[in-house]
């Protein structure tokens, strides 16, 4: 079973929301929410990919040094393997603006079970809940 490498990250804004980006019509498992991120290119660190789709997908810039890592997740999909490093960013430059026409919610913690995400997002949100 091939394994995938993807990296997340928890924005989390001045009051203690956290931001979920709703996947966009076309892809796989359209319609659920999830922390922003992506896959880790080949010869990038998790952060490095982070600082990338962050860019790409919000049109905001961090640093790797504002990237803390949280916990992550292992969950097996049927076609493959999923190894997700969850990190928790509250310092970026720009204003989150969806790049790709996805939409976006900032959730206070205690309401990100009322969004569907994706099996391996579930796990999660109790960890975030409690460190927040």
């Amino acid at each position: 079973m091939k394994s995938v490498l993807v990296s997340a990250v928890a924005l989390i804004d001045r009051d203690g929301r956290v931001l979920l980006a709703q996947r966009p019509e076309g892809k796989s498992m359209a319609g659920l929410w999830e922390f922003p991120g992506g896959k880790v290119e080949p010869g990038e660190t998790p952060e490095e990919a982070l600082v990338r789709e962050l860019q790409e997908e919000l049109g905001i810039d961090t640093w790797e040094s504002c990237l803390a890592p949280l916990t992550f997740a292992s969950h097996r999909y049927e076609d493959f393997h999923l190894l997700m490093p969850l990190f928790a960013c509250r310092k970026w430059n720009g204003i989150v603006a969806p790049q790709e026409g996805q939409r976006i919610a900032w959730v206070k913690p205690a309401n990100l079970r009322d969004y569907p995400m994706p099996a391996a997002d579930l796990p999660l949100i109790p960890i975030l809940r409690d460190w927040l």
